[in-house]
């Protein structure tokens, strides 16, 4: 009698829970569609997600292959200052063959607010999005052209967006917004949506991060219209740095690339940020998400990764609706877990709208001053561009002359009383003085008074139980101060 052959159990297995686990899903989304309003739309919305999870189960076990990943090839990354400066008349006929889009779909959580990021007030007395409008109101009456702003909203942020925006009718900016898709929630157990009604209960949803854009824009109709025009620049709204550069967009036009990623030196504050890299022979975005575990130092240190990706995208539209037009446009996807209400574990399934450079023909990066880079992701940030180190001129922040190094501070505020901003502010109501600073770190229960100034090197920690208040007028110089008020040379 012949033997047996035992088959592959463990591929066996997976390959019969992924299955079951397609099936289950198609049920499920069948079921999701029924209760929408808009089945049509929804239906489409959602064939999109079960792609997503398609691929995800598909592609669980294979891994980036660490060894295979190089710095970009020579001749990849382009130094901004290179770049030549078109002229007037030049640079007016770009512009009407521009597109703004600002990616607007984040909310204000993370910094303690309500409502759409873009509307947190940053500098004297002006959103994110007031910034945004402003810049562009200055491009066009400054270059005689109509440059249109577009917002890429969430389902988070649309409906507020939408409100906000109607009090910029007066402005000398053409306004149009269009949605990326809502997906639902994955339960990490039972790799099933969370969700059952998709009319309800918007903590179940998600959007699926920025790489939703070319989709969004596809089925929102704005691609087709915007054909007419020839460029589109997409940046998010929470990087004041984000400006139209006219070098930037002059190489855009009169070059043979497609795609052009702003990257910028990394620093320590940095070391998490997506970089450019060189794989099996193309170029490609490397997310920390998709580095394994145990190669996670390599990829923050700044000798082997010395860029990274500001999300300052140029484009030709042409190219993007020949990209679309194509079966294998599939976006590399990020695994997002977290715990939500009741410590339930779950996943999103996200894509990052640079991971699409692989897919354009000569794709470039520009090497670009770090002033084309100012996030506020938290209150440290916004400490920063609130400061005596930058000036606003148009919507745009000009680093002060005054500052002596090029690089900004490292600034870290304890998470338990700066994380709010409407704590921040109760705590630091006078900005400090920071061009003569280097690193600044303050913890624990810490209130500043006006007019101080900070040089150097300053760590302020107040013990727990205690408090510090800088006074007034205070100059403090490579200084530690403690719970107990000791002042030590740093």
């Amino acid at each position: 009698m012949g033997k047996i052959k035992r088959k592959d159990s463990l591929s066996d297995f997976k390959a019969i829970t992924r299955s079951s686990a397609l099936e289950c899903l198609s049920l499920h989304i069948s079921k999701l569609i029924e209760t929408a309003k808009n089945k049509e739309e929804v239906a489409l919305e959602l064939k999109r997600f079960e792609e997503l999870y398609h691929r995800f189960l598909v592609l669980q076990d294979s891994k980036i292959d660490w060894r295979k990943i190089q710095p970009p090839e020579q001749g990849l990354v382009h130094n901004h200052e290179s770049l030549d400066d078109p002229p007037l008349e030049r640079a007016t006929e770009m512009l009407n063959k521009l597109v703004v889009v600002k990616l607007n779909g984040g909310l204000g959580t993370t910094m303690g607010c309500t409502g759409p990021k873009s509307a947190i007030e940053v500098r004297e007395e002006m959103t994110f999005l007031d910034l945004t409008v402003q810049q562009v109101k200055w491009l066009n009456y400054t270059y005689n052209c109509n440059v249109p702003l577009v917002l890429m909203n969430s389902f988070n942020t649309h409906e507020e967006t939408e409100r906000i925006i109607g009090k910029y009718k007066g402005a000398l900016v053409q306004i149009l917004t269009f949605n990326q898709a809502r997906y639902p929630r994955i339960d990490k157990e039972t790799l099933l949506p969370c969700a059952s009604d998709y009319e309800e209960d918007d903590s179940e949803w998600y959007p699926p991060g920025h790489g939703d854009i070319y989709f969004a824009l596809k089925y929102s109709g704005l691609l087709d219209s915007f054909l007419k025009e020839e460029y589109i620049f997409i940046s998010n709204i929470d990087n004041l740095g984000a400006t139209v550069d006219l070098k930037i967009l002059n190489y855009l036009a009169n070059s043979d690339c497609e795609f052009l990623m702003e990257v910028t030196n990394k620093t320590m504050a940095d070391v998490k940020g997506g970089t450019l890299i060189s794989y099996e022979g193309h170029s490609q975005l490397l997310e920390l998400a998709q580095v394994p575990k145990n190669h996670v130092d390599e990829f923050k240190s700044i000798k082997k990764f010395r860029i990274f990706n500001t999300n300052n995208l140029w484009l030709k539209l042409k190219a993007i609706k020949r990209v679309l037009a194509k079966d294998d446009f599939d976006l590399d996807i990020i695994v997002n877990e977290k715990r939500v209400k009741g410590n339930q574990k779950i996943i999103q399934l996200e894509t990052a709208v640079g991971a699409s450079i692989k897919y354009f023909n000569t794709a470039k990066g520009i090497n670009v001053p770090r002033s084309r880079f100012l996030p506020v992701k938290t209150t440290s940030d916004l400490l920063l561009v609130k400061s005596n180190l930058y000036s606003l001129k148009h919507g745009g922040l000009l680093m002060n002359p005054e500052r002596p190094f090029p690089e900004v501070p490292l600034i870290k505020l304890g998470e338990e009383h700066f994380k709010n901003v409407q704590h921040f502010l109760q705590r630091i109501p006078n900005i400090p003085n920071i061009i003569e600073l280097d690193h600044l770190t303050v913890t624990g229960d810490v209130t500043f008074g006006f007019d101080v100034v900070l040089k150097g090197t300053v760590i302020i920690v107040a013990n727990h139980g205690e408090r510090i208040d800088i006074p007034s007028g205070a100059i403090l110089e490579n200084k530690v101060i403690t719970g107990n008020l000791r002042i030590l040379d740093h």
